[in-house]
């Protein structure tokens, strides 16, 4: 599986728009492409304009994908008013481990 770490630094003043905006674009990656597994958005905690993305996608064909949808689109519209920078880390997801596989 192909993973995502991306690290991003928001606008001060754009958090609220950051978050709509992401929002939008990981509910419409999970709900709309079969190959996104899993699009999570976490917030840093000692700096409420950092935020940290965990995306997994079944391979790097489900990821390019990705970058070609319209969410994806709309997303990077609002990622050039909102952004200072990102960093991204890609990989592939090797050990996982859920509360629901220890039950």
């Amino acid at each position: 599986m192909f993973s995502l770490v991306v690290q991003m630094e928001v606008r001060p003043g754009r958090r609220e728009e950051f978050l709509a905006g992401m929002a939008a674009n990981a509910e419409a990656s999970v709900r709309d492409e079969p190959g996104c597994l899993r699009f999570d958005v976490s917030s840093v905690e000692a700096d409420e304009n950092r935020f940290v993305l965990y995306e997994l996608y079944a391979d790097a064909d489900a990821f390019a994908a990705h970058k070609a949808s319209p969410h994806f689109a709309a997303w990077r519209a609002i990622a050039g008013d909102v952004l200072v920078g990102q960093v991204n880390t890609p990989g592939h997801l090797l050990v996982t481990h859920t509360a629901e596989e220890s039950a």
